[in-house]
């Protein structure tokens, strides 16, 4: 191993140890069902797909100190629509998930927090992906921890909350989150 193939590596091991220590400080979400960056796996997927079409489990580790409710959305942008510009497809919103709670069980049998509009603003709750077909569409999961509740949403399942109401809901309100990444 010549001198700078040494200096690398030793920078690249520093470089993992030093990110690592961060991720485990930080408010972190993750799922034991989807990998980060991944494709979603077929048992999650909508019935048609042959999935059981419920809700992913998920995890939550450092949430941070002051937090005092928990918020969950699951989006995509479709084809044609722009990040910062359009609304996403919303595929989960939930809010009112007390700050003590850990995470969400696969289907989230317990009922926690509050659920808005399914994806097709036909009921409340969890949609599950579809196949496209031919293309991978990327989907979002994000986890928040907020400051205080969202008062200014109903304290129950509420078809009405859709994407821009959960999403003005949570101004100003957001210490930390956390975001899941996958395909399908």
């Amino acid at each position: 191993m010549n001198k700078f193939t040494a200096v690398c590596a030793i920078a690249s091991i520093c470089v993992s140890f030093a990110t690592a220590g961060v991720a485990q400080e930080g408010f972190t979400l993750s799922s034991p069902e989807i990998e980060d960056g991944g494709l979603l796996p077929d048992a999650l997927k909508c019935t048609r797909d042959g999935g059981d079409g419920v809700s992913p489990p998920l995890a939550w580790t450092n949430v941070p100190e002051g937090t005092e409710s928990l918020a969950v959305i699951m989006h995509h942008y479709p084809r044609g629509t722009v990040a910062g510009r359009d609304a996403p497809s919303q595929y989960w919103l939930l809010w009112n998930i007390p700050p003590d709670t850990l995470g969400l069980e696969r289907g989230n049998p317990a009922s926690i927090g509050d659920e808005g509009s399914d994806k097709d603003q036909q009921a409340t709750g969890y949609t599950p992906p579809c196949s496209p077909g031919g293309d991978v569409h990327e989907y979002t999961i994000t986890a928040y921890a907020l400051d205080a509740p969202l008062s200014s949403l109903p304290a129950n399942d509420d078809i009405s909350v859709d994407w821009t109401a959960l999403t003005e809901a949570l101004d100003g309100k957001v210490i930390a989150a956390s975001d899941i990444n996958f395909g399908n």
